[in-house]
Order: structure tokens, then C-alpha cells, then sequence
């Protein structure tokens, strides 16, 4: 069995994508003027947390508890939902 078969993805929340956003933006105005060293080691942080937020969005499997809210499986639903 190969590698990429064993890794499972975890759904991570939208808070956690703006956080690295915001934190990027953030080292690169604010800390980098103070320290160039930390500005650049933050911004590559959270540059990898971004990636990992866009690799859990695409790869990631829904949570059941979540599906009724998206109505995926039900298209139905959703726009019953939208049009009351």
C-alpha cells in the first residue's frame, strides 16, 4: 500500500483560513518592519497554513452532521429552503 492511500484529510473551518490570511497580511506590513527574520518565518507559516486550508477544502470529506445545513445530497431541500 502506498503512502497517499494512508493519509486521510481533515475538514478544517473557514475561521482557520482566515486566520492565515489575516496573519500574512499582518507579518508582512507589521513584523516585518520590526524584525525581518520573524516577519518572513511568520508569513511562511501561515503560507503554509493556507495551503493546508485549500488542500482540506478540496480533498476532504464532508461531516455527516454537517449535510443536512448544505443540502447536498438533497438539492431539493435547499431550495425549498431558499424560496419560502
Amino acid at each position: 500500500m502506498s503512502w497517499s492511500k494512508r493519509i486521510h484529510y481533515a475538514p478544517l473551518s473557514s475561521t482557520f483560513m482566515l486566520v492565515s490570511i489575516l496573519g500574512f497580511l499582518l507579518s508582512i506590513w507589521l513584523v516585518m518592519d520590526w524584525s525581518e527574520k520573524w516577519g518572513f518565518t511568520l508569513a511562511l507559516v501561515f503560507v503554509i497554513m493556507f495551503i493546508a486550508s485549500i488542500i482540506s477544502m478540496s480533498k476532504a470529506e464532508p461531516i455527516d452532521e454537517h449535510m443536512d445545513h448544505l443540502a447536498i445530497h438533497e438539492p431539493h431541500k435547499a431550495y425549498k429552503r431558499h424560496n419560502r
